[in-house]
């Protein structure tokens, strides 16, 4: 009995060194050379994956690149498109403005005018001390719009050739006859002139003028003269380019 109890006692006592071994044995490392064969494999399984992700990586890099070249190569041909429609839309400005300007040319050169010296009524104009402006209300035709009705002027638009008549009227007077004179900017030019005591006279004159742009061509009423108009337009002054130069 005392046997048996000193025995029980001995492995009461015994009993923590042995746990405490057992821990301390399930503790230890294992060197790799002793490993069991699942413990081997974990590592390889990680390596595995770290290839799988790189390998996966490099893949989406490559499909990256390719899909940044097709939109490089997409971007570059937008480019020659677009570089290829602005030289057209340059290309069409040019006409555009080739065409204004022939047709500002076409304008200039299209000019003709013909007025006579009333609007309405009938009556004299004159005799003056001086020599007058002669202003022809009555305007025909003004095409380019080079004759001023307000003042009487022609003013050259282009440099050309231009031709200038006039024609005067008048019934007879002992003091007066009827004289005007053809003005190119403060030179005179021609002057018609007619006299007769009674009765219905009239004259005539013109003349071909190398203008300058802006030269002002106008009539002027002779010193103690006068002019006749009525409703039939007796009295006129016309003019038209005949070419440029």
């Amino acid at each position: 009995m005392e046997i048996t109890t000193s025995f029980l006692l001995l492995l009461l006592i015994c009993s923590p060194s042995t746990v405490q071994l057992q821990k301390e044995s399930d503790n230890e490392i294992i060197p790799l050379g002793e490993q069991t064969e699942p413990q081997r494999r974990e590592p390889t399984n990680a390596s595995n994956h770290q290839q799988t992700s790189t390998q996966d990586l490099h893949a989406l890099l490559r499909e990256m690149s390719f899909s940044l070249a097709e939109q490089g190569v997409e971007m570059r041909h937008m480019q020659r498109e677009n570089e290829a429609q602005a030289a057209k839309l340059r290309e069409l400005e040019l006409k555009t403005t080739e065409l204004d300007k022939i047709k500002q040319l076409l304008q200039v050169t299209q000019v003709a005018f013909s007025a006579s010296l009333l609007a309405s009524g009938a009556e004299y104009v004159g005799p003056f001390d001086t020599t007058t402006p002669l202003v022809f209300k009555n305007v025909v035709t003004n095409i380019g719009n080079a004759y001023d009705p307000n003042t009487g002027f022609f003013i050259a638009p282009v440099r050309g050739a231009y031709n200038f008549e006039y024609y005067i009227g008048s019934y007879g007077h002992d003091s007066y006859a009827s004289g005007v004179g053809l003005v190119k900017n403060k030179e005179h030019i021609f002057l018609a002139w007619e006299h007769q005591p009674s009765h219905y006279g009239s004259t005539a004159n013109g003349a071909t003028l190398l203008l300058e742009v802006g030269d002002v061509v106008f009539l002027r009423l002779w010193p103690n003269t006068r002019i006749y108009d009525n409703e039939h337009h007796h009295s006129t002054f016309s003019g038209h380019l005949l070419f440029t130069m």
